[in-house]
């Protein structure tokens, strides 16, 4: 359903093949496309290491290796903890090297552009916003009832034939506190955890802010300059199209992605083997006419993190400071780290790592309104409404919204997740291999998830039991402990 569903077995495979395929699809193509396995994992596993301290031996293992296919035995890697860098190999033939760039995150370091944003820890400091109390203690919140702690239970549950879930952490805040909580080995309360296209609806509130601030008009041109010309049909796209996925830009595929051209695909080697991720999107021609066509590509999201970064100040520094004053630090958002390419540009599509109590309190404040717990609105008002408000073109089959998924709405996606539990009012933040931060209104309830599932449609049917479960587990007749 949600983003980066590549083929990465069949892409592995491919790029093993040598030069027949070289052949078919010509050199320079097969290069790139090979490319793209082997830096995904340099810069998977130098997150995953140097953001958030996860052991990189099983993150290879669970969350790199499964995606690799036939190649994931061919892959080497070096960790250098001294120079905080990852160096891969793809059977001694394609290299890529990722570097942890400080609270920029890691990125692929490309010929010509190794670019380092941070200059030490006192680098361009402003005065932080109140820090928000935290949601609880260093510990872990068990259950507030036997009921709940057997909906997180099954939530971690594995099938003894596979495939496997690899659930990392579930959250559930009722009512502004968390009422329980589960992690799984080497995962802690504090611990950032990628969450894939959630990251998505994080540029949502940004642009929000940005809205909010009047520097921002969802519905004017939208400020790519590559477009500026008067007969460029680009010319007339509006941030809202491309929040909507509704820009008719011809990027990538991000979603159902298969065959054997997987590879191939624009969205993939623009994430992971292209230095200038928005120079490519912007330079992408049309498909279809602007607001006809839903398809889900990230060059959206490229797109609108570059318009992030220029409207905040223009450089990576001062959009990494605009985005924890405006958004992180009011939030409460205390382990949040959002990844920037090689320009500068938040990579506002798939990067941001957060712990799951981050996503909570992420996933809170669209619960208030865009308005936080010390009552500072930071989103507009009516802006969370437009953000859950089905975007017609995606209703046949998705049900997408504006950088959420939402169950408003008559889409089939909504029907279906409807009766499987999902409120009717609730719409989430959702990524790849079953990430949620599912917000219910009507329920006063947040509910976080997040793993590596290599499950069908990113574990839709355990996420589905979990809502449904904690629903019933939080009844006034079941809380007699809260």
């Amino acid at each position: 359903m949600i983003s980066l569903r590549y083929n990465w077995k069949l892409a592995s495979a491919i790029a093993c093949l040598g030069s027949a395929t070289a052949a078919f699809v010509g050199r320079d193509a097969l290069a790139r496309a090979a490319a793209v396995p082997v830096h995904f994992a340099s810069h998977q596993l130098c997150s995953a290491t140097f953001v958030a301290g996860l052991d990189p031996a099983q993150f290879f293992a669970e969350a790199i290796k499964p995606k690799l296919g036939p190649a994931g035995g061919l892959i080497r890697y070096e960790i250098d903890r001294q120079r905080q860098e990852v160096r891969t190999s793809l059977a001694g033939l394609v290299e890529s090297r990722a570097v942890n760039d400080g609270p920029f995150g890691c990125r692929v370091l490309h010929p010509g552009r190794e670019a380092r944003f941070f200059r030490g820890e006192n680098d361009d400091q402003q005065p932080a916003a109140a820090a928000m109390p935290p949601l609880a203690g260093p510990e872990v919140v068990a259950p507030v009832n036997a009921k709940l702690a057997e909906a997180l239970a099954h939530a971690f549950a594995e099938s003894d034939s596979g495939p496997r879930r690899f659930t990392k952490a579930v959250v559930v805040l009722h009512r502004g506190r968390i009422v329980g909580e589960r992690y799984a080995d080497g995962v802690t309360p504090a611990t950032p955890l990628i969450g894939w296209s959630m990251t998505k609806s994080v540029t949502n509130a940004l642009l929000g802010i940005l809205v909010r601030s009047g520097k921002l008009d969802m519905s004017a041109p939208a400020p790519i300059v590559e477009w500026a010309k008067v007969q460029d049909p680009r010319r007339s796209i509006t941030p809202d199209q491309m929040l909507r996925m509704t820009s008719g830009i011809r990027c990538g595929q991000s979603i159902h992605t298969a065959g054997f051209f997987t590879i191939f695909d624009a969205d993939a080697q623009m994430e992971y083997d292209m230095a200038d991720q928005s120079g490519f999107a912007a330079n992408a021609g049309l498909r279809a006419e602007p607001g006809q066509e839903w398809r889900y590509t990230n060059g959206n999201f490229v797109l609108l993190s570059r318009i992030i970064r220029n409207l905040a100040g223009g450089d990576a520094n001062a959009t990494r400071q605009f985005i924890a004053r405006e958004l992180f630090e009011p939030v409460g958002m205390q382990h949040a780290t959002i990844e920037y390419d090689s320009t500068g540009i938040p990579l506002g599509t798939i990067h941001l790592w957060a712990s799951a109590r981050d996503w909570a309190r992420f996933g809170q404040l669209y619960l208030r309104d865009g308005v936080t717990e010390s009552g500072w609105r930071i989103l507009p008002e009516g802006w969370v409404d437009y953000s859950a408000t089905l975007t017609p073109q995606s209703a046949d089959e998705y049900g997408y919204a504006a950088g959420f998924w939402t169950q408003r709405g008559n889409s089939a996606a909504a029907r279906g997740r409807i009766a499987g539990g999902f409120p009717a009012d609730s719409f989430m933040a959702a990524g790849s291999q079953g990430q949620y931060a599912i917000v219910m209104p009507s329920h006063d309830l947040v509910i976080v998830r997040i793993g590596w599932s290599y499950t069908d449609n990113d574990d839709r049917v355990a996420t589905e039991r979990l809502v449904r479960e904690t629903i019933a587990a939080l009844q006034p007749d079941k809380l007699t402990k809260y």
